[in-house]
């Protein structure tokens, strides 16, 4: 069974540099933060802005969604993942 990402909110964290987004596993929700450095490999020529982070995250929702649902492990001790630039 893969995540679901039923709820296409995620905002930014300027205290960490990361994108938070949630995904479902059947009920359980399961926290992402997708470092910055890893929205600046898929696009290298944006600025450090937050409207430029999330503008990327938009455009590569999907490729994002599927290296999160590849990161999760199903029946792990922790509901909350961080995704890099080396998960790219």
């Amino acid at each position: 069974m893969k995540l679901h990402f039923p709820n296409p909110s995620r905002s930014f964290d300027p205290d960490s540099s990361r994108v938070l987004f949630w995904g479902y596993d059947s009920t359980m929700e399961v926290s992402f933060f997708l470092e910055t450095a890893a929205l600046k490999r898929l696009y290298p020529e944006m600025n450090n802005a937050e409207p430029e982070f999330l503008k990327a995250f938009d455009t590569e929702r999907e490729r994002i969604y599927e290296v999160a649902d590849k990161v999760y492990r199903r029946g792990g001790e922790s509901y909350a993942y961080v995704l890099a630039a080396e998960d790219f």
